[in-house]
């Protein structure tokens, strides 16, 4: 049979049955499982020196030539176990490579949290001879138990996004599954094997098989921390918005001082401009900007002991601002086909040709709170409008920024006049400027229009970043 594959991995945690499953990889005569091959403290077993030729020195050195190794063995298809805590440079590897089979194998956590604590408690990890079968009653401790489960989640969330992007399928397998030799042929199917086996290697054995109330002395202290568990994630905000870049040309840093601001659009980013220009004693034209990621790579390597910030805003009064800048305005910066679109498609009233004498109060009221309600179904992905930066939830525009560059500080605009003097001082400036007041709104301020329902409006439709950055009602976070 043709084989698609030049080594496989099998993606598994301890004790979730990843030995029984080599010892039947081991079976067929076209494969060959390695074990640990990448564990960080041995190579392939505890008591191995080397795999192929390649030790835990020159693994360590380069996991890559270990991996070549086993493409390399001739007449067998190469492969070992690879857990969460394994070699991540063999990760990323493995799972980008289209030519490398994936496994996955996955157990009932509780299973496998209490099969890893007996474990522990007795140091029997493998069983061949079930006379010489060590057993122990554990203790549950929910914190502990809590870690393991998310561990795993993330693993496994990482491992299916990676598939999904790269565009690749895996083989899955059950802990049950592994005592179903049809499943295991179909496994070997999937690796390209023509051989298939009649019945499963027995030299294992299961080493706890009792259920779990035998095998937890506070048995009901399980039933308390999966309660407190939120299986099915009801409680999440939901978040439909793409994943945002870096954006690094909109950096921006003085000439000197070495302060790097990573601005969040409709923000004071205007005001912290000229903070930063005050900063060095410049006009805001000479700030470093527009740099691209090599440039700001070597803006970080030559400002020693710098520091990032970003700066968020509330977000009705950030929602205010871009619809003020950029829909509601004509002029230069508004955003004329999405304006357009929201008059004729979404029924938003705003006036043809820009705010005129007939544009009163009241008229902008109801043009703001419509853009409110579509800026929920903008970014819950029901628009045909692109989420523009000026209105992204800033949530995920500081995510963004984790791609290049982790701000040191994340500041709330109220906080600035007291932050950023602080922020600078650790920098070594000894006197500096304050924050000019923002240019208020127009042709209105938000202060005129704003009420509870403008507020409920824009928490629907910002629910994240509410959540994520603690905001309150913006009329008590006004400084």
């Amino acid at each position: 049979m043709a084989n698609s594959f030049d080594y496989f991995i099998v993606l598994a945690e301890m004790r979730t049955g990843s030995n029984f499953l080599e010892a039947n990889l081991n079976t067929f005569p076209g494969l060959i499982c390695h074990g640990e091959a990448f564990n960080p403290h041995f190579v392939g077993y505890p008591n191995k020196s080397h795999i192929l030729g390649v030790d835990l020195e020159q693994r360590t050195q380069d996991p890559l030539e270990l991996i070549k190794a086993i493409k390399a063995q001739q007449g067998v298809l190469g492969g070992f176990r690879f857990f969460h805590d394994h070699d991540s440079r063999v990760l990323s590897i493995a799972l980008e490579d289209p030519r490398c089979a994936k496994i996955v194998l996955t157990r009932n956590p509780i299973d496998s949290y209490v099969s890893l604590k007996i474990a522990r408690a007795t140091g029997q990890w493998k069983l061949t001879d079930v006379r010489r079968r060590r057993d122990s009653k554990v203790h549950f401790d929910r914190d502990e138990f809590k870690t393991h489960l998310e561990e795993l989640q993330d693993f496994q969330v990482s491992l299916m996004n990676t598939l999904q992007v790269t565009g690749q399928t895996a083989f899955y397998i059950a802990y049950e599954d592994l005592q179903d030799v049809n499943v295991m042929n179909g496994m070997a199917r999937f690796l390209g094997q023509s051989d298939l086996l009649e019945q499963l290697d027995s030299s294992l054995k299961r080493q706890n098989p009792s259920r779990v109330s035998e095998k937890v002395s506070n048995f009901s202290d399980i039933s308390q921390a999966l309660a407190e568990l939120d299986r099915f994630n009801l409680s999440r905000t939901p978040n439909f918005e793409p994943r945002r870049g870096p954006t690094v040309p909109s950096y921006a840093a003085p000439p000197q001082t070495p302060l790097m601001y990573l601005p969040v659009r409709s923000g004071p980013e205007q005001q912290v401009l000229e903070w930063l220009a005050a900063l060095d004693g410049v006009e805001t034209d000479a700030l470093i900007r527009k740099l691209n990621q090599k440039g700001l790579r070597q803006w970080l390597r030559a400002k020693s002991g710098h520091r990032c910030f970003t700066v968020v805003r509330h977000p009705v009064a950030r929602a205010h601002a871009a619809f003020c800048r950029h829909i509601l305005s004509v002029e230069k910066g508004g955003m004329k086909q999405i304006r357009n679109t929201l008059r004729k498609v979404y029924k938003i009233p705003l006036p043809p040709q820009g705010p005129d004498k007939n544009y009163d109060l009241a008229s902008h009221r109801e043009a703001f709170a419509a853009f409110l309600k579509f800026l929920k179904m903008n970014l819950s992905g029901q628009t045909s409008v692109r989420i523009d930066a000026h209105w992204a939830s800033q949530s995920a525009v500081v995510r963004g920024f984790g791609e290049m560059l982790v701000p040191d500080f994340v500041l709330r605009e109220e906080d600035m006049a007291a932050y950023l003097p602080a922020l600078a001082m650790q920098v070594g400036v000894e006197n500096p400027p304050e924050i000019t007041d923002a240019e208020p709104d127009t042709p209105y301020a938000l202060s005129e229009i704003y009420d509870d329902e403008i507020e409920a409006l824009a928490e629907e439709a910002y629910q994240r970043d509410y959540l994520l950055f603690g905001f309150g009602k913006w009329s008590e976070s006004r400084f």
